[in-house]
């Protein structure tokens, strides 16, 4: 090896805490004539020494407080699902109502920006400005006076979100052993996932409730200011870069890849989410969007110089958001009853993602909770495909239960494969990408979701009712304009339903074809597993 290289993986290690200690430790045992080898007859079975310097209940704490920030991200992700018709109804402002989803969805787009910055700079630090962030863009949503307010509130909540989420993972990273970090990485996943399908039913229940909607936002203000003694004083501050200048901490952030990503990341979604339902698709808008998307992608292609992975969709993000919009306007369900029918998802979700993570952490096989899981989201997603509005609250039970199953079953095992996978410096990179994929991604495919199931919607719609204008129809597609169907015949209405329940058909089918692509690509890597270990037996089998 040259000597140039040499220095290079000397530096890293001197960089990295974890591999300067093993090292350290690794001479240490070399001096004294001991093997370093935990295999090597006579060496005895040493504890791992902990990366910690916080125990006890004080541990339990900055991890109650913690889990509490990824909590209130995922909450923000779906909450806003019930409280489009209250916003619409207060603001007035239907033509903007598509920007409260997107413009937090923008704004957790920035994920890609801070796994570079928390590779860089002090995580306690980073971590306390991002749940800032998100505090101050709650409070701008709850005290909003106009739509435009609330829209700019969003997306600081998106990026504040987007920096707690990934400064969780990565401060969970450092601050545990090897063998601790399976299982503490699987936690967030659950808390996030089960706050994502919660947000319906509490948005819903702050809807109906005396206080209202804007205590949807104003609920993580409390929470928030309940645990920031605790990130303020017992998180362990930890610095990536110890001893490295500002300087030399800023040029390893690679800012033009970010801004063309994240360029290429806002161009598409305001594309889909717009086309049709705000401007028409062969706009002069809709197009250049388009064109900017593809530019920005071959110019982030020759920056890079190459691809590196691909976002994996969350398949329960599409279903959390129609099953709610299904009651409520196919069942005249309120928005918090609309809310509470999803708990049968909520249930069997967190408890796929508790037992995969609790046999991955013991085993460290992975690889076939993909493939299961992928067949129960394919089944499940087809036969909520065929949900109409005749199909009995019982059938909606059982099949949100065979996707909620099947997407616990590796929601979380992304992180889990990391840690099993890449050396501990690359841990929070791959953290970085991970979370990145698992917020951009459900992004874009929600918003083709909507899209699809508006422009349907009132498509048909229109054409089905003349004498309507197409303002009273998205009035009725939102929710908020119960009134008009009060005024149809029982077989006009009738009519309705049957249009509306087709177009939310239509948008199962994103969900569909995640979960059979996610099914191709698991039973590669179940395949290849099974051929890494048979190989690695006729190896054993062959030197002995």
């Amino acid at each position: 090896m040259s000597s140039e290289t040499n220095s290079d993986i000397s530096k890293r290690v001197v960089e990295d805490p974890v591999l300067a200690k093993s090292t350290a430790d690794e001479e240490a045992a070399l001096e004294k004539g001991q093997e370093t080898t935990p295999d090597a007859p006579g060496a005895e079975a040493t504890e791992p020494a902990s990366p910690r310097d916080v125990h006890g209940l004080s541990w339990v704490l900055v991890i109650i407080s913690i889990l509490g920030s990824t909590f209130l991200f995922g909450l923000d992700n779906t909450i806003a699902a019930d409280v489009q018709p209250a916003i619409i109804e207060r603001f007035n402002s239907i033509n903007k109502i598509s920007w409260v989803s997107v413009a937090f969805m923008m704004g957790a787009g920035s994920t890609n920006l801070f796994c570079h910055m928390y590779s860089q700079f002090n995580l306690k630090y980073l971590y306390i400005i991002s749940i800032a962030l998100f505090q101050i863009g709650s409070a701008l949503c709850g005290a909003a006076p106009n739509m435009d307010v609330l829209i700019v509130g969003r997306a600081i909540c998106g990026i504040g979100g987007a920096g707690s989420y990934v400064g969780v993972m990565t401060l969970l990273s450092v601050l545990t052993t090897d063998q601790e970090r399976p299982a503490y990485l699987s936690i967030p996943s659950i808390t996030w996932g089960t706050a994502m399908v919660l947000g319906p039913i509490i948005g819903g229940a702050f809807t109906v409730s005396k206080v209202g909607w804007r205590w949807a936002f104003y609920i993580n203000l409390l929470i928030g200011a309940a645990c920031a003694p605790v990130y303020l004083t017992l998180v362990p501050s930890k610095d990536a870069r110890p001893g490295a200048t500002m300087k030399d901490r800023t040029k390893k952030i690679d800012i033009i890849g970010f801004i063309l990503l994240s360029g290429i990341f806002v161009s598409l979604l305001m594309a889909i989410s717009f086309g049709g339902a705000v401007y028409p698709w062969n706009s002069s808008r809709i197009i250049a969007l388009f064109v900017v998307a593809g530019v920005l992608a071959i110019i982030y292609w020759l920056q890079q110089g190459f691809t590196f992975g691909t976002p994996k969709a969350n398949p329960t993000y599409i279903p959390v958001y129609f099953l709610p919009l299904y009651f409520q306007l196919i069942r005249g369900d309120s928005a918090l009853m609309a809310g509470v029918r999803l708990l049968p998802l909520v249930c069997f979700l967190i408890a796929a993602i508790l037992f995969a993570g609790q046999v991955v952490s013991r085993t460290g096989h992975w690889q076939a909770w993909f493939f299961g899981g992928s067949v129960l989201v394919l089944i499940g997603s087809a036969l909520l495909y065929t949900v109409d509005e005749h199909t009995s609250n019982a059938k909606i039970y059982g099949y949100s239960i065979i996707v909620g199953t099947g997407a616990g079953s590796f929601l979380q095992l992304p992180f889990a494969a990391a840690s099993f996978s890449v050396a501990p410096n690359w841990i929070p990179v791959a953290i970085g990408l991970i979370s990145f994929a698992q917020l951009a991604a459900p992004s874009v495919t929600l918003s083709i979701a909507n899209t699809v199931f508006v422009n349907k919607a009132t498509l048909h719609l229109m054409a089905y009712l003349p004498e309507y204008s197409e303002d009273q129809i998205t009035r009725m597609i939102s929710g908020v304009g119960s009134q008009y169907l009060d005024q149809m015949s029982t077989g006009q209405r009738e009519g309705v339903f049957s249009i509306i329940t087709h177009a939310m058909g239509k948008s199962y089918t994103l969900v569909i074809t995640c979960g059979a692509t996610s099914l191709i690509l698991s039973t590669i890597l179940v395949g290849l597993n099974f051929a890494n270990r048979k190989k690695s037996k006729t190896a054993e089998s062959d030197s002995t």
